[in-house]
């Protein structure tokens, strides 16, 4: 039914529509757990404030299961290269990620105020450390990463640990823990009432021009200061995947050349600056829903501003420019798309109806009466 080109289009805006997913799902769940030690004040405002993603996190954390396994399936040598190479890498944030489960699970096992300050502060470390790591990757990945391939495609990565640590790589990190913890406040915001909610409006009056900084100064390196690779030969893209089939001059043009050429592109960032903006006005008054609807219109034009900007690449290499992954040349086989995509197609909107029923059903204000009546059901 779709030929190998197109199919290979298709799961680039499906695997885009999953990591945006991650972003919005998860991005609220960092945000609530890195404000917990500062918003929830009492143990029981504490309570309130993990009872607010407590019914949600584990399903929202699948969506980043769903976007390895996608990768694994679609993107082989990505998949590869990127955690071969970057090892040390996922397992802090595979490790930041397991303070998660066991803070939500184990702080009301004993009660004593010292077992639940402390496994407070683990979920602060879970909420606050995976969207730093994330943010360094994908600043990483707009800079490119030292690999190459040899003649049997086999990846080999010659950097370290030290060299992912860049200034402009580590600024995407904080503004990647800005963007969760505003998003986390907006939540906050929505779904709760009196004290707590005060204090969520005074994180978003902060956070807010902070956050705003951050993006600014990121847009306007990337855009200015960021060069990326120009394919100069390109097979044809309903090839079978071979990257070193191509041809790539490492530093072709910039990224405000390459928006220049697809005008339609700068609708993504205008997205991220309009939503967010929209978000910072409305979050300071009493808009509840629509100030948190718009900071998702935000974080998705962020997301589709990374992945327009390196569009056809998926991963660069800063090395060997030759090596870069592009969705055209590092694919599985048409027959395997075929497959992952009829699969996807059938259960995907299983998922989001379920989940869209579960939201509906939980949702309303968390609040300290309905903590304390349901104290054996809830966290």
């Amino acid at each position: 039914m779709f030929d190998y080109e197109s199919i290979r289009l298709i799961w680039w805006v499906l695997i885009g529509i999953i990591a945006i997913a991650f972003a919005l799902t998860e991005g609220f769940d960092f945000g609530v757990c890195t404000l917990l030690p500062f918003i929830g004040r009492t143990e029981l405002e504490r309570r309130v404030l993990i009872n607010t993603v407590g019914a949600t996190w584990e399903g929202s954390q699948v969506w980043l299961v769903l976007l390895g396994g996608a990768i694994f399936a679609v993107w082989p040598p990505v998949y590869a290269t990127l955690f071969s190479g970057l090892y040390v890498a996922m397992l802090l944030v595979l490790f930041a990620l397991f303070f998660r489960p066991v803070g939500f699970d184990y702080r009301s096992k004993i009660d004593d105020p010292r077992w639940r300050s402390t496994w407070d502060w683990c979920l602060f470390l879970g909420g606050t450390l995976p969207p730093v790591l994330l943010g360094v990757l994908v600043g990483n990945l707009i800079l490119g990463l030292p690999f190459h391939l040899d003649r049997d495609l086999r990846a080999f990565y010659t950097g370290s640990f030290a060299d992912l640590l860049s200034p402009f790589a580590l600024l995407c990190g904080v503004s990647g823990l800005l963007l969760t913890t505003f998003h986390g406040a907006l939540f906050l915001k929505w779904r709760s009432e009196a004290t707590i909610h005060n204090r969520a409006v005074l994180a978003v009056e902060i956070l807010a021009p902070l956050l705003f900084t951050a993006i600014t100064a990121v847009t306007l390196w990337v855009f200015l200061g960021i060069e990326r690779p120009e394919i100069t030969l390109m097979p044809a893209t309903d090839a079978p995947s071979n990257p070193l089939r191509k041809a790539v001059m490492g530093h072709g043009a910039s990224w405000w050349r390459h928006f220049m050429a697809y005008p339609w592109m700068w609708l993504a960032p205008l997205a991220a600056f309009v939503g967010m903006g929209l978000a910072w006005l409305l979050g300071k008054g009493e808009s509840r829903r629509a100030a948190f609807m718009f900071n998702c219109l935000g974080i998705a034009g962020v997301a589709l501003t990374v992945g327009f900007g390196l569009f056809p690449f998926l991963l660069i290499s800063s090395s060997h420019p030759g090596s870069s992954l592009t969705l055209w040349d590092s694919s599985a086989s048409h027959n395997t798309l075929l497959l992952t995509f009829w699969i996807t197609i059938f259960f995907l909107p299983i998922v989001l109806l379920y989940t869209r029923w579960v939201y509906k059903i939980i949702w309303g204000s968390v609040t300290e009466a309905a903590v304390l009546k349901d104290t054996h059901t809830l966290y």
